[in-house]
């Protein structure tokens, strides 16, 4: 493989591998910009790649699939909800029990459902084909080769929650309650409302991260298969200062790690496995350790609101 031909794959592989962290991502975006932190985020794209496997299985469509994943991702968001703003449980803590009950449940379902142990049967993953004209073009062809439909639509999701949070008044609201609740409720914004449909929102585009793994990368869920994506997700949403261009750009700079290890082999220097495996998660650790301080998160993010308390 010539060099040009190794960075179009590399290019293609790291949009591949950005598309989970970009749809969970921009979930968190929705959450924490309404002052509501999720941790959870793992446990949801755990849960909606599981429930996308299984929706593809019962109905033998991808499609539904993706519809049981957001399903899915939504209501263990919901749980999320109610523990953060109804019972003003610590968000943390909430988050942490949500990862570690999707994990266990999502191998209970396994065998419960498919009578094996560690992963789901085959299903049909959401199909990808692009015109042969597109395909002979020296390049551009190889490019789009490489990829799916979860890429395109998560970078056109990206420019879509941008125009929400800053050009709508849908936006302005969920801003308004994540910086100054309680001013937020002066002027007559159900506080409680906005925070609610932001983290089930954020638990649905995180469902979908799920289902771009499950039936977009792969056409079968397995254990450990989200691999701390959500966490990385989470550091991205950090990395972005909370908006969702610098998200997607966090999400890419991770994923790059990720590329690097499929296309370790076609490289002219090798290092071993382990190091490739470890890119995405020192990278994550790096820009943690760099950027954090430099970044502002929304004031009341993470603070539960209480209502008529200033």
């Amino acid at each position: 493989m010539d060099k040009f031909t190794l960075v179009v794959s590399i290019v293609a592989a790291t949009l591949r591998m950005a598309t989970p962290l970009i749809f969970t991502g921009l979930g968190g975006v929705f959450s924490e910009n309404a002052g509501v932190v999720n941790i959870g985020l793992e446990g949801m794209m755990i849960t909606g790649a599981f429930f996308a496997v299984l929706g593809s299985f019962l109905t033998g469509s991808p499609l539904v699939g993706i519809l049981f994943a957001a399903a899915a991702g939504g209501i263990i968001a919901a749980l999320h909800a109610f523990l953060s703003i109804n019972l003003r449980a610590d968000q943390v803590i909430s988050g942490t029990a949500i990862n570690l009950f999707a994990t266990a449940f999502a191998s209970f379902m396994i065998f419960k459902v498919f009578n094996t142990g560690g992963q789901t049967n085959i299903v049909h993953s959401l199909s990808y084909n692009i015109p042969k004209f597109i395909q002979n073009i020296p390049i551009l062809g190889t490019l789009l080769g490489g990829l799916n439909w979860f890429v395109y639509f998560a970078l056109v999701l990206v420019f879509v929650t941008d125009f929400v949070l800053y050009k709508t008044p849908f936006g302005l609201r969920i801003r308004a309650v994540g910086e100054h609740p309680s001013a937020a409720d002066t002027l007559g914004i159900n506080v409680y409302k906005i925070r609610y449909t932001c983290v089930i929102l954020s638990g649905m585009l995180a469902g979908i991260g799920g289902a771009s793994l499950s039936i977009g990368i792969s056409n079968l869920f397995r254990e450990g298969m989200t691999a701390g994506r959500g966490y990385i997700a989470l550091a991205a949403l950090i990395f972005g200062n909370w908006k969702p261009k610098g998200t997607m750009w966090a999400c890419l700079l991770f994923a790059f790690g990720s590329a690097l290890q499929i296309n370790a082999q076609m490289m002219s220097f090798q290092l071993p496995d382990e190091i490739y495996a470890m890119f995405p998660y020192v990278l994550t650790m790096l820009a943690l350790a760099g950027f954090v301080g430099k970044t502002t998160a929304p004031a009341a993010d993470g603070i539960p609101y209480i209502k008529g308390k200033r």
